[in-house]
């Protein structure tokens, strides 16, 4: 009799721990439905907040760190170019900072992960570009070092040939930049992106229609 009550409240505790995983991947799915339509740097905002209640919530996941972090980024990069007006360095500053303690959370949970790499890439880009004439070498040196071990960590990772592909395509040709090897590197991307398998339906699988785009507009 002991055996089937103990039988019985080991099964109620998978059926627990399944249904809480559903309800997990669920409520990321809906997110990331949401981050392929967001356009504004808003709505960019309302998923990071959504991502960082998610993180919050369960604490032993990576994911929604990883994406919080990833949003927070995407607001830096809209509020840089202009799309509500005048750029503000301080608040750019502050979305950086928000978005690599968000990454640091994510990486005590998930170590030497290609993805995060790529947003602690972007992090630093997003801190360059804030005031690029006195951070170019302390953030684009680390930018770099984050790129080429986002790389190394998996050299198939279309989102690494998609980041170091805008670095050339921005960059003025006398400090690197090129738009001929840009065109190069989304092309690797796409190839990339044709094989890329993501590990689950909520893994990272960003990135596909920037390089698209960025293709159409070099000539």
């Amino acid at each position: 009799m002991k055996k089937i009550i103990v039988l019985a409240i080991l099964m109620a505790s998978v059926h627990t721990i399944h249904a809480q995983s559903d309800k997990f991947t669920s409520a990321m799915e809906a997110k990331l439905a949401t981050m392929e339509q967001t356009r504004t740097p808003e709505g960019w905002q309302e998923l990071a907040n959504g991502f960082e209640r998610i993180a919050e919530a369960e604490k032993t996941k990576w994911l929604p760190y990883y994406y919080a972090a990833y949003s927070n980024v995407m607001v830096g990069y809209m509020l840089n170019q202009g799309q509500t007006g005048t750029p503000n360095s301080t608040q750019i500053d502050q979305l950086a900072d928000k978005a690599d303690a968000l990454l640091t959370k994510a990486e005590a949970l998930e170590k030497e992960n290609s993805e995060i790499y790529c947003v602690r890439k972007m992090v630093n880009t997003l801190k360059m570009m804030a005031d690029p004439m006195t951070r170019y070498t302390t953030y684009g040196t680390k930018a770099a070092e984050a790129l080429n071990k986002a790389k190394s960590l998996d050299p198939d990772n279309p989102r690494t040939f998609l980041l170091e592909a805008q670095d050339k395509m921005f960059t003025p040709e006398e400090f690197g930049g090129s738009k001929a090897q840009a065109k190069l590197l989304f092309e690797e991307s796409l190839k990339k992106f044709e094989t890329f398998k993501p590990k689950s339906s909520i893994y990272p699988s960003w990135g596909k229609p920037q390089v698209n785009y960025f293709l159409s507009q070099i000539k």
